[in-house]
């Protein structure tokens, strides 16, 4: 990454900003750093770690001719109708507040851009990148930190190649057993309750060997009893005990209490809807600014 001069930053959708980490991460400066999000409370986390940014709210009151020379935009679209895990609704759905990026994008014409989202159809994959113009590039966030988190980046950014592999897993991120408070803890009644046959299969499925490979990936409904987020230790005789706050945000390369600020709940919700920030800041890492 090159840089000669101070930009102009505007970001979409991007949640408690893991996008403005990244830049810093990479000690690119900007002048004015512009975010629309409408999440109070992620929104809340932006103004603690960085109350500098100029947030301009919902997505569709954003008008480009009100900002200034935008050199970079970037953005994660919601995923909810897009996933597999989602209602199946595309662009119909809310996924389909894609095109609000689209007509930003063409209104502040920046040098850069981005957009990230996950896996979906091809024939939707299709039309983000007829409209983007770009083929997107996928990136699994397992290459740079200890969870598998497939995702399609859309990016004018040239020469972005796949990065190496750092070899890092869950064991290398998890907090000291010890000193994980016992509101992690799992009871053995809630084992037998997740254990139990939903549909003739057993209702969750866990982290059975936490020590070594990747986590699942770091969805915003971990604050919920979910099994993927729940450390299966019986085999070690230890208690079961759901993954931590903290341990998400190093899932996400998030600096370790860039959240403490929300409830136990809002973390784990805004950490899951973020972005890996490692793999924002490589893709970024090849501007010529």
């Amino acid at each position: 990454m090159e840089q000669s001069k101070n930009i102009n930053v505007l970001s979409l959708f991007d949640g408690m900003s893991c996008g403005q980490i990244a830049l810093n991460k990479l000690g690119i400066k900007y002048d004015n750093y512009y975010a629309s999000e409408i999440d109070k409370f992620a929104i809340g986390i932006t103004k603690k770690n960085y109350p500098n940014t100029i947030h301009l709210g919902d997505v569709r009151d954003v008008k480009g001719e009100d900002l200034p020379k935008i050199d970079l935009l970037f953005g994660g679209s919601p995923c909810q109708s897009f996933s597999n895990a989602g209602n199946g609704k595309g662009f119909e759905g809310s996924s389909g507040i894609f095109w609000e990026y689209v007509r930003v994008l063409r209104e502040v014409k920046p040098k850069y851009f981005m957009l990230e989202n996950v896996k979906m159809k091809k024939e939707w994959q299709d039309i983000i990148t007829k409209e983007l113009g770009v083929e997107p590039i996928a990136i699994n966030s397992s290459l740079l930190s200890g969870q598998n988190r497939p995702r399609l980046y859309w990016t004018n950014i040239p020469g972005v190649e796949i990065p190496e592999d750092k070899g890092i897993v869950l064991k290398d991120i998890l907090e000291d057993d010890n000193l994980v408070d016992k509101q992690h803890l799992m009871t053995p009644k809630a084992m037998v309750y997740m254990d139990g046959l939903r549909n003739g299969k057993q209702r969750w499925q866990y982290h059975k060997n936490p020590l070594d490979g990747k986590a699942a990936c770091i969805v915003a409904s971990f604050y919920k009893l979910s099994g993927l987020g729940v450390l299966d230790y019986r085999t070690l005789g230890k208690p079961c005990r759901r993954l931590t706050p903290v341990e998400c945000e190093r899932l996400q390369t998030v600096p370790d209490n860039y959240t403490e600020s929300a409830s136990r709940t809002q973390r784990y919700k805004m950490i899951g809807n973020g972005w890996t920030v490692d793999v924002i800041a490589h893709i970024f890492s090849y501007m010529k600014l």
